[in-house]
């Protein structure tokens, strides 16, 4: 089980004040041993909000049902997350058109489908010096995609490679 990650009732110690807020309560400075008593008057738990304050903030709550709340609130905030995925299109320097044509198209589904798309050309050995017919490519695909999605980065050389990411267009 792990700990809470606050501390509540008999586990505030070494302090002699706190100050107390929350619901039907007045707030300021109490003795703790009076803050304690006045929670447990309400059937509620004392939890310590801002240890490091001077004096040390409580608040009266219903501790498990903050707890609920609190879980409840990450689980919307993290379904709201979007979640980017990035696929991946190889290409040759020397790539014919059937097999561009054929990678354009899965191309235009990943954008469709919301999928960032990292285009790349893959240079062997002394293929390197066809460089300015990669970048060729990778613009050509990249003015042919103009209506699916736009071009997060521009051609550029990274080793062996040179890579060009497309995003997709917002749709409304």
């Amino acid at each position: 089980m792990k700990e809470n990650p606050h501390r509540i009732n008999e586990h505030i110690r070494y302090v002699d004040e706190v100050r107390l807020v929350g619901e039907n309560i007045e707030v300021g400075v109490y003795p703790l041993a009076k803050a304690k008593q006045i929670a447990k008057e309400q059937e509620l738990d004392l939890v310590e909000i801002s240890p490091k304050a001077v004096p040390p903030v409580c608040k009266i709550i219903d501790y498990k049902k903050f707890l609920y709340e609190q879980k409840k609130r990450d689980k919307v905030i993290k379904a709201k997350a979007s979640k980017v995925t990035v696929k991946e299109i190889r290409f040759g320097p020397q790539t014919d058109e059937h097999d561009y044509e054929f990678k354009k198209k899965h191309a235009i589904k990943f954008l469709q489908d919301g999928a960032k798309l990292k285009a790349y050309v893959f240079f062997k050995g002394r293929s390197i010096i066809f460089k300015d017919q990669g970048q060729i490519l990778l613009l050509k695909l990249a003015q042919e995609l103009e209506e699916y999605g736009k071009v997060e980065q521009m051609p550029k050389l990274e080793g062996k490679r040179m890579i060009m990411f497309l995003a997709p267009k917002v749709k409304k």
